[in-house]
């Protein structure tokens, strides 16, 4: 089992590794940005395929997780956060879910196509959301730091 894991960890690390040199992010933040996209999809593997969490629920603890790590390594290597999001994502984007979806449209099943195409749109709101609120209580505590240390 833990074998499974280190695997997941490491093709999930360099897909977001990958990621990062198409989008040519600078070559000193391509590990971190691994390791970003590497931390939430592991996190969506163990909730999903271990524990058996619904997918959206898995998502959105995952993007919780890789944001959370995008964070992390943004205080320490002082880089902006966009860097380490866009890159962390790949691995949790459900593009298998659009391509059935389209792929039920060529077959002129409309019904299936819908389905798949819904719950994409769905999974991708769970990641949105997660995202989202990682940021913004992010920011809410950076902001209450600050205003206890001018007291």
């Amino acid at each position: 089992m833990n074998m499974v894991f280190i695997v997941q960890f490491i093709l999930s690390f360099f897909a977001s590794f990958s990621f990062g040199i198409m989008f040519n992010i600078p070559r000193r933040h391509l590990v971190s940005s691994g390791i970003t996209g590497a931390f939430g999809w592991v996190m969506f593997y163990l909730l999903n395929q271990t524990i058996g969490i619904d997918d959206l629920i898995a998502n959105f603890v995952a993007a919780i997780t890789m944001t959370s790590t995008a964070i992390f390594f943004t205080k320490r290597l002082q880089a902006p956060l966009i860097v380490f999001v866009t890159c962390g994502l790949i691995p949790l984007v459900p593009g298998g879910k659009a391509y059935e979806s389209v792929r039920a449209v060529v077959e002129n099943n409309y019904l299936e196509s819908l389905e798949t195409g819904f719950q994409a749109a769905l999974i991708s709101l769970s990641i949105a959301m997660g995202i989202i609120i990682t940021e913004m209580i992010y920011e809410l505590f950076k902001n209450i730091k600050k205003r206890i240390l001018e007291i």
